[in-house]
């Protein structure tokens, strides 16, 4: 049965989410997508195209960054080789989705690269 669409002026998810580790945040970045994204893990089911609204705190800052995208991967309960239940939030195109994108890739310079596995490709 399909979800039915959120209400003209219903607010998106709020999520809080705190990547601590250089690791982490390389496993849960997603630079394939144009704008940029984040691994949310969460066992909270959401549908393609939900909004979601974040406080994204990376690492050692202490500001809690609010950024908001559009879940575009779903990894669900018992998915194979046991991965990381949870959603892939592309970032919006506005200047927040940017400031976060930045601060990521900079943060993770010379690893995007790597054939580490990460939570979704």
């Amino acid at each position: 049965m399909n979800k039915p669409a959120r209400a003209p002026g219903a607010r998106p998810a709020v999520v809080s989410l705190n990547i601590n580790s250089k690791s982490a945040l390389y496993a849960a970045y997603m630079p394939f997508l144009k704008n940029g994204g984040i691994f949310v893990p969460t066992s909270k089911k959401y549908q393609l195209g939900d909004e979601i609204f974040m406080l994204l705190q990376l690492m050692d800052d202490p500001a809690k960054h609010p950024v908001a995208g559009t879940v575009v991967w779903i990894t669900p309960q018992d998915a194979q080789a046991n991965r990381t239940v949870g959603v892939g939030v592309h970032f919006n195109d506005d200047d927040t989705g940017k400031v976060v994108r930045g601060s990521i890739e900079k943060i993770l310079a010379g690893h995007l690269g790597s054939n580490r596995p990460t939570h979704t490709l």
